[in-house]
């Protein structure tokens, strides 16, 4: 048996492949498509009595020089240094908590310690001096260091500033170190 072969010749070959690549797009179909995303949501379901921390106390952009210094950040949020120490940029806010409790309630607040130490790649820095600051949530009085939350809906927020002590020649990097606040709820 034999195999026949229908001879076409060259030109008729590329109009019919040029043809085929004309239509084979209008020919396919659409592929369907479809992308998702996913986003998040939060909240934070506070329990009557109870506080967390809004942000962490940051000294900011620290410039060190063979003269120790100190880098301050008081309550109201502005900087202040010493000695040999230079402020760089705009950097640095005192820590800030936030609550709920009841309006008209005292509250006693307390630090773990005055001083703590900041660790990081070079020699340890000292943060000493903490000072809690008054809100118009949260009004303190002193001795011992107490507020009263005056919102009617019982939410209330207060900044925490202290003093870094700046040694000289201080390495670059980032410290970082922990401090401690007590509420107790009168």
């Amino acid at each position: 048996m034999g195999t026949s072969h229908i001879f076409c010749p060259l030109s008729m070959q590329r109009g019919l492949a040029i043809f085929a690549l004309l239509i084979a797009p209008a020919a396919a179909s659409p592929a369907l498509a479809q992308a998702g995303a996913q986003g998040e949501a939060k909240a934070i379901v506070l329990r009557p009595l109870s506080f967390f921390k809004v942000n962490d106390l940051d000294f900011g952009d620290i410039i060190p020089s063979a003269t120790a210094g100190t880098v301050t950040i008081e309550p109201d949020g502005s900087r202040s240094r010493t000695g040999g120490v230079t402020l760089a940029g705009n950097g640095g806010e005192p820590a800030r908590f936030a609550g709920l409790g009841t309006q008209n309630r005292q509250v006693n607040i307390s630090l773990g310690s005055n001083t703590i130490w900041l660790t990081g790649p070079g020699v340890r820095m000292r943060a000493r001096t903490f000072e809690i600051g008054s809100t118009p949530t949260a009004i303190l009085s002193t001795t011992p260091t107490r507020f009263r939350i005056t919102s009617a809906l019982g939410n209330y927020n207060f900044p925490v500033g202290a003093t870094l002590e700046v040694g000289a020649n201080q390495a670059p990097g980032d410290y970082s170190g922990t401090f401690t606040i007590t509420l107790n709820y009168l």
